[in-house]
């Protein structure tokens, strides 16, 4: 969909007299379509240009690994916005083409199409891509990215047809695809090279009981095993010893020398930020484009935000790059307020960071930032699949991960964002009110 802008998108606000007269964004998922969304509440009336590469509507991306795998239900994506969202905020959305140089001296950016596009202000919202398994076999058939629609919609035609599945990667797609895939009664086999799940975001007590929780699903769950290469179904090991890249999967090698058998295999390893235009445009950029509190770049009128950005984290206490789609929304409406100008009291960028992750019957949720080393205590019964871990630094509590237990979760929320703590013992206290207690902190008693 193309959306026109009307004659009148030129015209900067009168109230605003500072507002840029053509913002430009580059990406249109939750952090693209959010700053939209909130340059407009902002009260900035100019034109707005958002590109995106895929030829479909803007949609979300976190249940394509999990509700989208469904075995009872058509798989259809879940619109960020519904289109009339487009032409009410007369945004000019640019589907299927991408931007392929940044002329930063002439504010213009150019179009796969040929075209090329003015901007006073130009916001990189490019998100992040899958990254590559490079192993022999990796070329074959049947070897899929979870990232996009299309990847979706490519596991989903197959999941009726496959018997066994291999997962490699045991982070929180690949763990939310292996419970989707053990709920359709598949053989599911993960293969992570770590010693636990979800390692970089969990801590190691949290971490530990979801992998017993999957290996009660029924998932042949290896930690401390990678994948060294894949078998093809039609002619198998060649004549070297190496995996053949013809035909189809048939079997996965681990690390440790064991074979799996796959008829399909999802790859789950992580993500890398598209920092590539940035770098065309000689920005900085180091994880992720390199920006400041106010998600600016070190170039003044280009802004970053979203997975492609590493950004001064005030939780995290060092620089960081976040994949959630509460940073891609609050850094949006943060960015808002930066490029119009409109922020009370101040730049800085401190949202709370939080997390959720479904992975069958199991909600997870995160409040902030933990470290592996840090202090926990456990809240709750592990063994019913209701508990929270809250985790302590140098005896401030830091980030609370809850499972099955939202009341704990926005509790957390409440305290952690208002910079509020609590003792080890009360936190592991059941009599100890948290919730009345959180309440209590985010009213400023």
């Amino acid at each position: 969909m193309t959306a026109v802008p009307s004659t009148s998108s030129n015209a900067q606000n009168p109230e605003h007299p500072q507002n840029p007269q053509n913002i430009v964004i580059v990406g249109n998922g939750q952090a693209g379509i959010q700053l939209v969304d909130s340059l407009r509440k902002e009260g900035y009336t100019g034109a707005i240009t958002v590109i995106g590469e895929e030829t479909h509507f803007p949609y979300q991306r976190p249940p394509l690994s999990k509700d989208f795998m469904a075995a009872d239900k058509e798989p259809k994506p879940l619109p960020l916005r519904a289109e009339k969202f487009f032409t009410d905020n007369d945004v000019d959305s640019r589907l299927g083409v991408r931007v392929t140089s940044i002329d930063r001296a002439g504010h213009t950016v150019s179009l796969s199409d040929g075209s090329s596009i003015g901007y006073t202000t130009l916001v990189l919202a490019t998100g992040a891509a899958n990254r590559e398994l490079n192993v022999p076999g990796s070329g074959l058939e049947g070897i899929y990215g979870l990232r996009t629609l299309a990847d979706a919609e490519a596991v989903h035609a197959r999941l009726d047809t496959v018997r066994s599945v291999v997962v490699i990667g045991a982070g929180f797609i690949g763990l939310e695809f292996a419970a989707a895939a053990r709920k359709r009664g598949l053989d599911v086999t993960v293969l992570e090279y770590a010693d636990r799940p979800m390692a970089r975001a969990l801590s190691p007590v949290m971490g530990n009981w979801f992998a017993q929780a999957h290996r009660n699903l029924g998932v042949n769950l290896r930690l401390g095993e990678g994948i060294a290469s894949f078998i093809g179904d039609g002619s198998g090991q060649g004549n070297d010893g190496q995996a053949s890249e013809r035909g189809h999967v048939a079997a996965a090698v681990s690390t440790t020398g064991e074979t799996y058998p796959a008829d399909m295999v999802l790859v789950g390893i992580g993500v890398i930020p598209r920092t590539e235009l940035a770098e065309q445009a000689g920005l900085s950029v180091s994880n992720g484009i390199t920006v400041d509190s106010a998600m600016r770049t070190d170039d003044e009128d280009i802004y970053a935000l979203g997975d492609c950005a590493n950004y001064p984290s005030h939780h995290a206490e060092a620089r960081t790059r976040l994949e959630s789609v509460q940073n891609a929304t609050d850094q949006a409406r943060h960015t808002a307020k930066s490029i119009l100008d409109t922020h009370d009291g101040g730049r800085d960028y401190t949202e709370l960071p939080w997390f959720w992750s479904t992975q069958g019957d199991l909600r997870l949720q995160i409040a902030g930032i933990a470290h592996p080393d840090d202090e926990t205590v456990l809240r709750g019964n592990p063994d019913g699949g209701k508990f929270s871990v809250f985790c302590f630094r140098s005896g401030r509590l830091v980030a609370v991960e809850s499972v099955n237990q939202p009341a704990d979760h926005m509790a957390a929320r409440r305290l952690l964002a208002q910079e509020r703590t609590l003792t080890p013992e009360q936190a592991a206290d059941l009599d100890f009110d948290f919730k009345a207690y959180s309440k209590a902190a985010a009213a400023g008693v």
